[in-house]
């Protein structure tokens, strides 16, 4: 798959780098949240505090990698080049990152004002990224579950958006609207279409390549987007015709492709060819792992009364596929996506004449694992404060800002190497043009 990746392709380190820097100060508001809000947090998946949190993470943080890992990604796998780059992530990730602030400080104040600046910030941030994506990939062939998969997201990501759209709109007039029904079609649609999709896209290129395994089957690759897709898009007309019995089956079918997707890559990350697995390959494992654990509490709170009674299985169940599956599997990413932008963009800027320092000497593992470690602690403190509030929610709080801020001071480190490289790059460049000239 290497082979075929395009580095030449690769857009402006500073475009996504800015979603990448800010994506962990998101998560950290998240932790300051958690504090503020204390064991009430988990009372109902309904409160102020909980939508604010979940946006948080979902808007502030995930949507911030998504954007920035999809800038990168799409010139240097498909060769689909975004047009005017820079100015692209400029004014995507200026609206994007007001729109998630104005949002969780809605839900916090029900703010009808602030409602306005989210769903304004958010819809021109969003339709920008669309537009230009949809430009890139224009005259890519549909055959390529690569560029499918990618296609198929950003249609998730737009609905997404429409629907939340809706909600706020709805909010804002206080109009007799399902608000319920039209609440989960926006988490279907987020965390199956977009989400999951894009995950297991860029799976199909990242885990063979980074991790050492083998390849996602070719039938699995070519159908499992376009299987979610159909399902989402057949169980969102049920939901809305009201035929309940069609809507769960076809809910059912969701879940059992995201567990499958799961079991998959968990059989390909068992056959990983590393001596020794690094943090990257722990994040996918408890990604894979909190994803299926989160699809048999769904399923299991539909036939258990006493779980589907219990008011605590949608935060734990929030907890397990925000915190542990997509922050961990995108904070995986981020320690190989980083380190080897800084490495293809010092290596290009060099030009033979000062060699690129390895990617480990970039980001030293030390300071991953370390973090990693950070991670899973918050990880495990959320989860037993969705059971035990009143003993763990705070130190979950704490856990998760200092995960968060380790991840934002190991991306700055990453930075840092880059600027100094570069400095040094720009002398040795200077010295040779005077030997040339015979200065």
């Amino acid at each position: 798959m290497s082979a075929l990746l395009s580095f030449d392709q690769a857009p402006t380190l500073s475009a996504p780098l800015r979603y990448f820097l800010t994506a962990p100060l998101f998560a950290t508001l998240a932790g300051v949240l958690i504090l503020y809000s204390g064991p009430d947090l988990f009372a109902s998946r309904w409160t102020p505090t909980a939508l604010a949190l979940t946006h948080l993470i979902t808007v502030g943080f995930m949507l911030q990698v998504v954007v920035g890992a999809m800038q990168q990604l799409l010139p240097v796998v498909v060769g689909a080049n975004f047009p005017r780059p820079l100015l692209t992530a400029t004014l995507v990730h200026a609206s994007i990152t007001l729109g998630a602030l104005f949002l969780a400080a809605a839900f916090l104040t029900y703010a009808p004002l602030l409602f306005d600046a989210a769903v304004v910030c958010l819809a021109a941030g969003v339709s920008l990224f669309i537009v230009a994506a949809v430009s890139a990939l224009r005259g890519m062939a549909w055959s390529n579950p690569t560029v499918l998969g990618f296609k198929l997201s950003l249609i998730g990501l737009g609905v997404t958006v429409l629907i939340g759209v809706v909600l706020a709109v709805s909010l804002r007039l206080q109009l007799d609207w399902p608000m319920l029904t039209l609440t989960n079609l926006h988490l279907g649609w987020g965390f199956m279409v977009w989400a999951c999709t894009l995950i297991a896209t860029v799976a199909y290129v990242t885990v063979p390549m980074f991790q050492l395994t083998p390849e996602y089957p070719a039938w699995f690759s070519r159908h499992f987007a376009l299987s979610v897709l159909a399902s989402v898009a057949l169980w969102t007309v049920a939901e809305l015709a009201g035929l309940t019995l069609t809507a769960t089956l076809l809910t059912v079918v969701i879940v059992v492709l995201s567990g499958g997707f799961t079991l998959l890559t968990l059989r390909l990350l068992a056959q990983s060819k590393h001596a020794k697995p690094d943090a990257s390959h722990v994040f996918w494992i408890v990604s894979m792992v909190s994803a299926l654990a989160a699809c048999g509490l769904w399923l299991a709170a539909r036939v258990i009364d006493l779980l589907g009674h219990w008011q605590g299985w949608p935060p734990l169940f929030g907890v397990l596929l925000l915190m542990g599956c997509f922050m961990s599997v995108m904070v995986g990413m981020l320690y190989k996506i980083v380190p080897f932008l800084v490495w293809l963009h010092l290596q290009n800027l060099g030009r033979g004449l000062v060699k690129a320092p390895n990617m480990k000497k970039v980001l030293p593992q030390v300071r991953i694992e370390r973090q990693m470690l950070a991670h899973l602690l918050a990880l495990a403190l959320l989860l037993l404060a969705v059971v035990w509030p009143g003993w763990f929610v705070y130190p979950a709080g704490l856990a998760l800002i200092c995960a968060s801020g380790w991840l934002w001071l190991n991306l700055l480190c990453a930075t840092a190497v880059y600027r100094n490289q570069r400095h040094k790059i720009a002398i040795a460049m200077a010295s040779a043009d005077r030997k040339l000239n015979g200065g």
